[in-house]
Order: C-alpha cells, then sequence, then structure tokens
C-alpha cells in the first residue's frame, strides 16, 4: 500500500520497519529536534513530517517497549485520522526521576496503519452472551 508523506523540516526522516514489514508491524517515528522530557511531565516531540492516509484507515502511535523498560519513557497512544494533515506529533511521559534529552534522530515511537469500518448505530436489546455485563475482572484475577 502506498501513502503520501510529506517531509515538513528538511531534517525529518521517514518512518521505517526496523527489520521489515515481514516482520514488523510498527514503523520507527524518528525526533526531528532535540527535546528534554522532565519527569511527570507530558510533551509533544515533533517528527517533522505529515502523512495523507486513504479512506478507511488509521495511524496509532503506539510506544516502543525498550524505552518503556529501560529509560521510564512512554507515549501516549494516538490515533492519527485519515483527514489530517498536520504534522505528527508523539505526546510522549518521563515516569522516571530525572531529565530524559531525547537527541534529535532517536527513535521515539512507533506508527502502525490500520483499516477500520466506518459503522451506524442501531438501537436496540442486546443479544445474551456468557459474560454479559461483567466487567472489570469478571475473568477472575
Amino acid at each position: 500500500m502506498k501513502i503520501r508523506i510529506k517531509k515538513l523540516h528538511p531534517d525529518a526522516a521517514l518512518p521505517i520497519y526496523a527489520h521489515g514489514p515481514e516482520e514488523d508491524a510498527g514503523l520507527d517515528l524518528r525526533a526531528v529536534e532535540s527535546v528534554v522530557l522532565a519527569p511527570g511531565v507530558a510533551q509533544g516531540v515533533p517528527t517533522g513530517i505529515a502523512i495523507e492516509l486513504p479512506p478507511g484507515y488509521e495511524a496509532q502511535v503506539r510506544p516502543r517497549s525498550g524505552m518503556a523498560l529501560k529509560h521510564s519513557l512512554t507515549v501516549n497512544f494516538g490515533t492519527i485520522d485519515p483527514g489530517y494533515r498536520g504534522e505528527i506529533r508523539v505526546i510522549m511521559f518521563n515516569l522516571g526521576r530525572a531529565d530524559y534529552k531525547i537527541e534529535k534522530g532517536d527513535r521515539i515511537a512507533q506508527l502502525v496503519v490500520a483499516k477500520y469500518e466506518a459503522i451506524d448505530w442501531e438501537e436496540g436489546d442486546l443479544g445474551d452472551s456468557e459474560r454479559g455485563a461483567g466487567g472489570f475482572g469478571s475473568s477472575g484475577r
């Protein structure tokens, strides 16, 4: 599938699969500038790119597990809608105790493109299921 992408900054890097599309679902997003992440503060980190998704597709911004484990950094899961044409900014959180510097060019998140179905609501009674209205913890420990 081809998706149109635009570099909004001359140093922006196109998202790439670290191990190829046969092995990776997510493409690596990179920071286009250096940013210091203070503990406990959400910060939008620019990537310098914008994309044009076709109708029926979304892009999901997801954390990188290595950053979470090694540096206590995570990403707010985000959805990029097909109508959005602005810069992709990654909302990052430093869960550690000290400042962490993101360097220009660092891999900061993953981008996963997925198909979605548009829905129309149909009001009415719901069918029965084994779970029923059982919520959090209903399946045991």
